[in-house]
């Protein structure tokens, strides 16, 4: 017979006689009791576990602006890479013993009168007359060397008397006349002992379309200037200029006491001008004007066969330097306005490139080459 607890409890499985001992109350039925893990009044209880990670939500439209950057980087690198390839290259290696490796990289820039790209009524506005035949002339003729120190865009008056090779002492343009890009070039190392890295020639259209694109230059002319042979009639002042006008502009010399020597210094003026606007971010912001700059320079551009896109980069860099502000621009040093070098300063400035030291040029850098006067 079972026993009685003996704690005072009943135990409701006791089924003998009737006890008065309290008894404990019995266990609901399992389909009354609560269910577990109830969550208080009020809350949600929580979404049963998946056995993974909560998936997030994916917000596509993020990707949207991510995707058009990235077109855009694409369309920056691809543009100039296109115009390149209406650019015309060109074997500019010198013949005979060449200036040995000198630390920086040095330019040679040559503005020919090229009329490539230009129609028979587009020569006549510009007032370029037609081609004569031959490899041209170089109205413009400048060194850049790109180093440690300041840039420096160094320009050599077309009528300078030097040697050129096989054709004795004559005008240094000549040389172009006479044998092309590659005589140019070994007449300058010949000249200066500077090793000429890469070559870079642009033709008229090429110089007015450019200018153009990024919606003109500014010029400062100290006097008015006529000149109907480079086609120009302009007024004394800063102005802006469309791309013939700068064209004619770095062209004219007749209208100058000077002549060459004062050409030279409105074509550094011009380069240096172009060279702030190509810096505008609008130009880069504007597909059209990004695309009318690249196609406008490339179509009229000829450059040496070892020249690539990052020597491209690296000479725009450095003319935007030396004509802004950081850097130097100046003539050969010239011995009097006969445009003869002066054998001692132009020896001692060509050395200090050679060397890659333009910051201990000093008073040897001045806008007409001539020595400063106090």
């Amino acid at each position: 017979m079972p026993q009685q607890p003996t704690d005072g409890s009943y135990d409701w499985l006791y089924d003998g006689k009737p006890s008065t001992a309290p008894r404990r109350a019995a266990p609901a039925p399992p389909s009354q009791l609560p269910p577990p893990n109830l969550p208080p009044p009020g809350r949600r209880a929580p979404a049963p576990p998946t056995g993974g990670r909560p998936r997030k939500k994916r917000r596509w439209w993020i990707r949207i602006p991510v995707l058009l950057v990235v077109l855009w980087l694409v369309f920056l690198v691809a543009t100039p890479f296109w115009a390149l390839r209406t650019t015309s290259r060109v074997d500019v290696a010198p013949g005979g013993d060449r200036p040995a490796e000198q630390p920086g990289t040095t330019y040679l820039v040559v503005g020919s009168d090229s009329r490539a790209g230009l129609t028979a009524e587009e020569q006549a506005q510009l007032a370029t007359g037609g081609d004569e035949g031959g490899n041209g002339r170089t109205d413009t003729i400048m060194i850049l060397h790109v180093g440690d120190g300041p840039a420096l865009l160094l320009s050599v008056p077309r009528d300078s008397l030097v040697e050129v090779p096989g054709h004795g002492t004559t005008k240094i343009n000549a040389a172009y006349s006479y044998g092309g890009p590659s005589l140019l070039v070994q007449t300058i190392e010949q000249s200066t002992g500077l090793r000429i890295d890469g070559y870079l020639e642009i033709g008229f259209g090429g110089l007015v379309k450019v200018v153009d694109a990024v919606g003109g230059v500014e010029i400062c002319p100290a006097e008015p200037i006529a000149d109907p042979d480079a086609g120009i009639d302009i007024a004394a002042g800063c102005q802006e200029a469309d791309g013939a006008t700068a064209l004619g502009y770095s062209r004219s010399r007749h209208s100058y006491a000077t002549q060459d020597i004062q050409r030279v210094q409105a074509q550094r003026e011009v380069m240096g001008s172009l060279a702030a606007k190509l810096k505008q971010p609008s130009n880069v912001l504007n597909p059209f004007r990004y695309v009318a700059i690249n196609k406008g320079g490339a179509a009229s551009l000829t450059i040496g066969e070892d020249v690539s896109t990052f020597d491209l980069v690296r000479f725009a860099r450095g003319l935007s330097s030396a004509m802004g502000g950081d850097g130097l621009n100046c003539t050969v040093p010239l011995r009097d306005f006969s445009v003869r070098w002066d054998a001692d300063r132009s020896g001692q400035m060509f050395e200090l490139v050679a060397a890659d030291r333009t910051s201990d040029i000093g008073d040897l850098c001045t806008p007409d080459g001539l020595p400063k006067t106090d």
